[in-house]
């Protein structure tokens, strides 16, 4: 279980999951109208505008939500001017962490970033502090009751795809960020559901976290990505089978 796997948190409760299917909507709101602004809103000519538009779609957000949100971004509609900023630091047993916040109020944000790592047991860094671990790449993961290992080689491989491995109970497959698209459209086509796909910031080695520092670390996590202004959160931490275990 790694720090990146967050899709592989399970979530409980139906008011868990309205205020999360909320912050999903914001985020993903923010995001369609940051990459309208900066690339415009014809998804054909957008490529960060067209992952925008399917990562909306895959939450089921509304048609007519996800143009307001465009037009927002073009300056069709008013709304909001989102400035992107990232914001680097330490979590407990020295694991890394990288934030990237979109906010309309960049000194509030950075006082509150600070303010929570703080709180829970983590340091903020200066920028370029830990950035240097992550590379951007395109990630999806499978559930092993969707496919085989062979059976996914053999359809993205020629997609784009650089490397399929087994992470608990997904196979997690990644290529270069440019593959994205044609990574989802052969998994599509070849009507395999997917458990996640985005483009995310992967670490190249991992930090393995006792009990402990585990348990401060997910505290931390959550922490960070409660926080409205936050789009994502990375990090290289590690928790091995015996450790997960003891924390279930």
């Amino acid at each position: 279980m790694s720090g990146h796997n967050r899709w592989a948190k399970i979530k409980h409760g139906k008011a868990k999951q309205d205020i999360v299917r909320g912050k999903l909507f914001t985020k993903a709101i923010k995001e369609l109208t940051i990459s309208a602004k900066n690339g415009g809103g014809d998804p054909a000519l957008n490529a960060s505008l067209r992952v925008a538009i399917q990562k909306a779609k895959d939450i089921n957000m509304p048609q007519d939500t996800i143009k307001k949100a465009i037009q927002r971004g073009t300056g069709e509609l008013p709304g909001v001017n989102y400035e992107e900023l990232t914001y680097e630091g330490y979590g407990p047993g020295g694991c890394a962490i990288i934030i990237d916040v979109l906010t309309d109020n960049k000194n509030k944000a950075v006082a509150e970033i600070r303010y929570l790592f703080d709180r829970n047991n983590g340091k903020m860094a200066e920028a370029g502090a830990v950035s240097y671990m992550f590379k951007k790449r395109a990630c999806f993961t499978v559930s092993k009751e969707k496919a085989t290992e062979d059976s996914l080689m053999s359809i993205v491989l020629d997609a784009g795809a650089e490397d399929i491995k087994e992470v608990g109970d997904v196979f997690e497959i990644t290529g270069e960020p440019s593959a994205f698209e044609a990574i989802k459209a052969a998994l599509d086509n070849a009507k395999i559901e997917t458990e996640s796909g985005a483009i995310t910031k992967m670490p190249d080695t991992y930090v393995a976290l006792n009990k402990n520092d585990a348990e401060k670390m997910i505290r931390l996590e959550e922490a960070l990505e409660e926080y409205d202004d936050v789009q994502d959160v990375y990090s290289n931490y590690d928790i091995d089978e015996a450790t997960a275990a003891e924390m279930a």
